[in-house]
């Protein structure tokens, strides 16, 4: 068996393993507020996202295609292979970490932060496609900023709208309709958060010369979807812990506007075929419906914590998969 080949297995393994444990360290992100207001049993919840996270994995490949060729030209990447097997390695690292610590942070940050590093050691800076790569990052920054004014937004319009209903019942109906939202934010995530292992992928497969397009196989798309579902059924528990009651206490009406908030943003950059963080997404909606809520019922020194381990994802994983990236040169 030829080293390229050795690889290239390793490289689909591994991908497969960051989607497994993008599952379950983002569990949280589609269910932490059903859970957290009893609209859903902790194991009802997490078998609904996972089933919910496969059907959108499978329903598009945009972001795919985006991510293997907007962050560096898999078609002239020096040392491709080994480039993205240092990414995959260091970027299932750092989300071990923080899951670990139950730190809610990026793993979009983390693969996109791994592939930059590790091609810049291989090639240096000029190896990166600058303009596709600007574009991601921006998405990145953007969309939790936009999550946490629409989030604010969203709630406002529901304390106008609902002001003159019973609060017990009106708990009561948003606990139920959050069922409903929940599997909407579920399948969001699926739609934007395993067409990453895809794109990486496929990314390998062009790197080795084993597919000439940036079209998506179809095994590469169904193997990604079952490794995110899988993930997802097994819960993160600790993140699901942090998003769901650490940020602030959450009734069922501030969840089905955080729900609402986090599946639109989601789900709109999933159109445009760009890459955001569902994590980033779903706890800047959560703040901002809390916000709305009661300035003082947010626990801005859990959203501090958060803040400044989204701020430092980029740069440490693309450190590691820099030092990754020269360790497996020494081996291969």
């Amino acid at each position: 068996m030829n080293t390229i080949l050795i690889i290239t297995i390793l490289i689909v393994f591994f991908a497969l393993a960051f989607d497994f444990i993008n599952g379950f360290h983002d569990t949280a992100n589609a269910i932490a507020t059903a859970v957290s207001t009893k609209a859903l049993k902790p194991r009802h919840a997490i078998i609904m996202a996972a089933v919910m996270n496969f059907i959108g994995a499978m329903t598009f490949t945009g972001v795919a295609k985006t991510i293997t060729k907007d962050i560096v030209d898999p078609f002239t990447l020096n040392n491709g292979s080994l480039v993205i097997l240092a990414a995959l390695i260091a970027a299932i690292f750092w989300n071990l970490l923080t899951w670990y610590y139950g730190i809610p942070s990026s793993s979009s940050h983390a693969i996109i932060g791994s592939i930059a590093g590790a091609a810049i050691a291989s090639s240096g800076f000029g190896s990166l496609n600058y303009n596709g790569f600007i574009k991601i990052l921006q998405a990145l920054i953007l969309s939790p900023i936009i999550a946490f004014v629409i989030g604010f937004l969203v709630y406002t319009i529901f304390k106008f709208v609902f002001r003159d209903l019973n609060l017990t019942k009106t708990n009561r109906r948003f606990r139920i309709f959050q069922i409903f939202t929940a599997a909407l934010q579920a399948y969001t995530h699926g739609t934007n958060d395993a067409q990453k292992a895809m794109g990486i992928i496929t990314m390998a497969l062009i790197a080795n010369n084993y597919v000439s397009t940036t079209d998506i196989p179809f095994w590469v798309q169904i193997a990604c979807a079952a490794a995110m579902g899988l993930g997802t059924s097994v819960g993160g528990w600790k993140i699901i812990k942090t998003v769901g009651g650490n940020i602030m206490k959450i009734r069922p009406v501030n969840g089905v506007a955080a729900d609402i908030t986090g599946a639109m943003i989601i789900f709109g950059a999933t159109f445009i075929h760009l890459p955001v963080s569902t994590t980033h997404v779903i706890s800047s909606s959560i703040l901002g419906v809390g916000a709305s809520h009661r300035l003082k019922g947010v626990k801005w020194g859990t959203a501090q914590r958060m803040l400044i381990t989204w701020v430092i994802t980029l740069p440490i994983s693309a450190t590691c998969a820099a030092i990754v990236y020269y360790i497996l040169n020494l081996i291969f």
